[in-house]
C-alpha cells in the first residue's frame, strides 16, 4: 500500500491521526447504513412480491372477465358502457426519507366512497362479467398503485446501498490502510530522526569533554 505524500513531520503525524479516527468512525457509519438499508430493502423486495403476485392474479382474472364480456357484447355498446366513468380518482404524491433515500409515497383519494359509482353504465344491455372486470380492476388498484411505489423504492435503495457499498469499500481497502501505512512511515522516519539526533549530541557531547580535558576521542 503506498503511503500519503506528507512531508515526516509531527503535526502531519497528529493530522493524520485524526483523519484516521474520522476515517474509522466514517467506516463504522457507513456499516451500519449498509447494513440497516438491506435489513429495509429485504423487507420491501418480500412485499414487492407478494404484491406482484397479487396484481397480476387479479389482471389475469379481470382481462378474462373482460374477454368474455367482449365476446358477448357488441363493441360498440362495450366502447359506449366504459367512456364516461362516474368514479374519478387523485394520486397525491409524497415523498419519504428512508436512511437518506427519499422514497416516494402515493395517497389515492376516490372522488366518492360509494362502492357503485364504479360502475359508469345500467345494467340493461351489458355482461355481468364486464361488472366483474371493472370491480377487480377497482379493487386492485390501490395494490397497483402500492406495488409502483415499493418497486420505485427498492431501484432507489439499490442505488444508495451500491453507492454506500463502494464508500465503505473505499474506506476499508484504501483510505484506513494508507493512513496507517502513513502514520507507521512517519513514526519511523522521527524515531529515526530522534535517534541521529541524540547520536549527534553524543559526539559533540564527547568532544567537548575531550576538548575540555585535553585528550582525543
Amino acid at each position: 500500500m503506498a503511503v500519503i505524500n506528507v512531508n515526516p513531520t509531527r503535526m502531519e503525524l497528529t493530522n493524520l491521526k485524526r483523519r484516521l479516527v474520522t476515517a474509522r468512525r466514517g467506516h463504522r457509519l457507513l456499516k451500519d447504513k449498509r447494513d440497516e438499508l438491506m435489513r429495509q430493502f429485504l423487507e420491501l423486495v418480500k412485499e414487492n412480491k407478494s404484491l406482484r403476485r397479487q396484481v397480476e392474479k387479479a389482471i389475469r382474472e379481470a382481462n378474462a372477465h373482460m374477454a368474455i364480456a367482449g365476446s358477448l357484447m357488441q363493441r360498440e355498446v362495450l366502447d359506449t358502457a366504459l367512456l364516461n366513468p362516474k368514479q374519478h380518482v387523485e394520486l397525491e404524491i409524497d415523498r419519504k426519507n428512508a436512511m437518506s433515500v427519499m422514497i416516494p409515497l402515493f395517497n389515492v383519494k376516490f372522488s366518492s366512497s360509494n362502492q357503485n359509482d364504479i360502475y359508469s353504465y345500467g345494467y340493461a344491455f351489458t355482461s355481468g362479467d364486464l361488472d366483474a372486470s371493472v370491480k377487480i380492476f377497482s379493487d386492485i388498484l390501490p395494490s397497483m398503485l402500492r406495488l409502483a411505489e415499493v418497486e420505485k423504492s427498492c431501484q432507489l435503495m439499490a442505488a444508495e446501498i451500491e453507492k454506500t457499498r463502494r464508500r465503505v469499500n473505499a474506506l476499508e481497502h484504501v483510505m484506513i490502510p494508507r493512513y496507517e501505512e502513513t502514520i507507521r512511515y512517519i513514526t519511523m522516519k522521527l524515531d529515526e530522526n530522534e535517534r541521529s539526533a541524540t547520536t549527534r549530541l553524543m559526539k559533540i557531547k564527547d568532544k567537548m569533554l575531550a576538548e575540555a580535558h585535553h585528550y582525543s576521542v
